[in-house]
């Protein structure tokens, strides 16, 4: 279980495809917190460490995650999100975020709102039912407040320290991005439909 406060960027160092998709090797002093096989959410996406060496660990992504998140296209150079996961005795910063993504969503804009940024995300349908005014969701694995609802996505108010401290002050037009969104109005839908 994570929160979506990043607490670090970390670089993809090298990428090795493997038989069930690939293994990334990122390099961040994150890593000397690690043990083998701890849960980290690169990119909002839950992974798992391996291969500790210094400031660097290893994670395996498997064909399914590829295809389901924005990892695909990380490759070596590439900066990366990422939070260790949740403490019993840790506060609760962000919202419950699984690192379990759903899908990905497509940068619309990134627009100065001084002194942050106005970031517009077009969602798919499955995606955008569960979003609502002032409702979380994760972005890349940053928890974010969602300020708008359109008709075909979602648009979110971005401070300045998110801008300058996570990967999604360096979005343009085009890129996809990592979504999970809230675990709450899943289970509501769920339980809604029973």
């Amino acid at each position: 279980m994570f929160t979506g406060l990043v607490a670090d960027l970390g670089t993809v160092a090298e990428v090795h495809s493997t038989n069930d998709g690939v293994r990334l090797a990122i390099e961040s002093p994150l890593a000397r917190e690690l043990s083998e096989g701890d849960s980290v959410a690169v990119n909002g996406v839950c992974l798992t460490a391996v291969g500790l060496c210094g400031d660097r660990f290893g994670a395996d992504v498997m064909n399914e995650t590829l295809r389901r998140s924005s990892l695909a296209e990380a490759g070596a150079g590439a900066r990366v999100n990422l939070e260790l996961p949740l403490r019993a005795a840790d506060r609760l910063g962000g919202h419950f975020v699984q690192g379990h993504v759903d899908g990905r969503a497509r940068v619309a804009a990134l627009d100065p709102d001084r002194p942050g940024a106005r970031l517009r995300l077009e969602l798919p349908a499955e995606l955008h039912r569960y979003c609502v005014e002032k409702g979380s969701i994760a972005v890349d694995g940053v928890s974010l407040t969602i300020a708008a609802l359109h008709d075909d996505g979602v648009e979110l108010a971005l401070v300045p320290f998110t801008l300058e401290h996570t990967t999604l002050g360096a979005l343009v037009p085009g890129d996809e991005v990592n979504v999970e969104v809230d675990l709450l109005a899943k289970y509501a839908e769920r339980l809604a439909s029973a």
